[in-house]
């Protein structure tokens, strides 16, 4: 918009020019409108920086050169007018424009009334239509920076999301996948330290869940990630063998909510091995609703991002997440998607 802006500042420079060749004569008159054109640049420059003070008061140079040229030029005086008016109105209130009739009156009538010339019907014209088109321009103006305003604030507000669900992902995948890298090389060095044969094969599923996790870390930053119930479940399983509490977790993973579940479980099951100190950990899945629970000291250590970053899942999906103590101890993670879901 900046070339049309400009092409439209120096298109006004016709109106001056025009009485310049009415008046070619009269130096006065001439010195007059050279200044009136090196004010107006200097005013639609202060307007384009937003410098509204130094606007002002180029625009009241612009009506005082107007009032000494007037007396010289009569009504063709007035195209000067058209020039002022273009100039104030854009960036006064909305009840501004009632300038421009007044405007164009005074143009009409002052020639007649004053000197007794045929009334100023053409300068009017080009008062009124310069005035329109102007404003115009000024409002497409507005709505262009709005635009601009409003794209960038868009794309902030993108980056925001993808930076929150990366940070999200990440937690999630890295903090389950750490857990059982520590569980699993912990159970090695134990069976190591006994000169169990089990133990090179421990360390062989540390490494692959290793490489698991390098691949979850490319999957979260990408916006690509596998997860499911049922992989979830499988995992699971192996994980809580790994930490020595005995799991009671379903075999079939059948349901609409595959990926959503497979986040609780990982979740749940994460805590359960990292805070809960249990000997069991039950999970029970149906076709709205997962639950996690375990009979462990019920401490309420792993409510931090993990299972904040797990109700903006649920929420994102219309569900419900509940997470407390369960009784008669334990730690329970409930969470229900759809007709099941209580408001």
């Amino acid at each position: 918009m900046g070339w049309r802006r400009l092409t439209l500042d120096a298109g006004l420079l016709v109106y001056p020019l025009i009485v310049l060749a009415q008046v070619a004569g009269q130096p006065v008159a001439v010195v007059l409108l050279v200044a009136f054109c090196f004010c107006y640049a200097g005013a639609a420059y202060a307007a384009f920086r937003f410098q509204a003070r130094q606007f002002w008061v180029l625009l009241g140079a612009l009506v005082l050169l107007f009032g000494g040229v007037l007396p010289i030029a009569h009504a063709n005086a007035f195209y000067l007018l058209a020039v002022i008016v273009s100039l104030a109105v854009p960036r006064l209130p909305r009840r501004g424009m009632a300038l421009v009739p007044v405007a164009a009156a005074a143009t009409v009538i002052v020639p007649w009334a004053v000197w007794r010339d045929e009334p100023g019907w053409a300068q009017a014209a080009a008062l009124v239509f310069t005035v329109l088109v102007v404003v115009a321009f000024a409002q497409a103006l507005r709505v262009n920076r709005a635009l601009v305003q409003a794209r960038a604030e868009v794309q902030r507000l993108a980056a925001d999301a993808e930076r929150s669900r990366i940070s999200r992902d990440l937690h999630d995948l890295l903090g389950h996948s750490l857990t059982a890298i520590t569980v699993k090389s912990n159970l090695a060095r134990r069976l190591a330290a006994k000169g169990d044969e089990r133990a090179a094969d421990e360390i062989g599923e540390v490494e692959q869940l290793s490489r698991q996790a390098l691949a979850d870390v490319r999957a979260a930053v990408s916006g690509y990630r596998d997860v499911t119930l049922a992989g979830e479940l499988a995992r699971g399983r192996e994980l809580l063998r790994a930490a020595g509490i005995i799991a009671n977790l379903p075999t079939a993973a059948d349901g609409p909510h595959q990926e959503l579940f497979g986040w609780v479980v990982r979740e749940g099951l994460t805590n359960v091995v990292r805070h809960s100190r249990a000997t069991t950990c039950t999970v029970t899945v149906s076709a709205d609703t997962v639950e996690v629970c375990d009979d462990g000291l019920g401490a309420e250590g792993g409510a931090g991002n993990g299972l904040s970053g797990l109700r903006d899942r649920v929420a994102a999906a219309n569900g419900r997440m509940e997470a407390g103590p369960a009784r008669p101890r334990g730690w329970r993670l409930r969470v229900t998607v759809g007709e099941g879901a209580p408001s």
